[in-house]
């Protein structure tokens, strides 16, 4: 590896979803200026709205939206007119 490339505030840092408190510790080098103790250990923390614990669509609670309908009445009203 070459020396003197990499970050130097590459560290374990905590994001916590906001919308169900869920935290996972991960490495990064993102800018904080809080900080939470998860046992025992001060980690700076980062705040996220939304993370795949908490999205529609990796939890499994995203409605379908039925694009069948939609589709026929896009061609009711304005598929006929290439056959004049």
């Amino acid at each position: 590896m070459k020396k003197d490339i990499h970050p130097s505030n590459y560290r374990e840092v905590v994001f916590k979803d906001m919308s169900n408190d869920e935290t996972f510790i991960t490495r990064s080098t993102i800018a904080t200026r809080e900080t939470i103790d998860i046992d025992g250990v001060t980690y700076p923390l980062v705040k996220l709205e939304i993370t795949s614990s908490s999205h529609p669509f990796f939890t499994g609670k995203q409605k379908l939206v039925d694009t069948a309908g939609r589709v026929d009445k896009f061609m009711s009203r304005y598929g006929n007119r290439n056959k004049k």
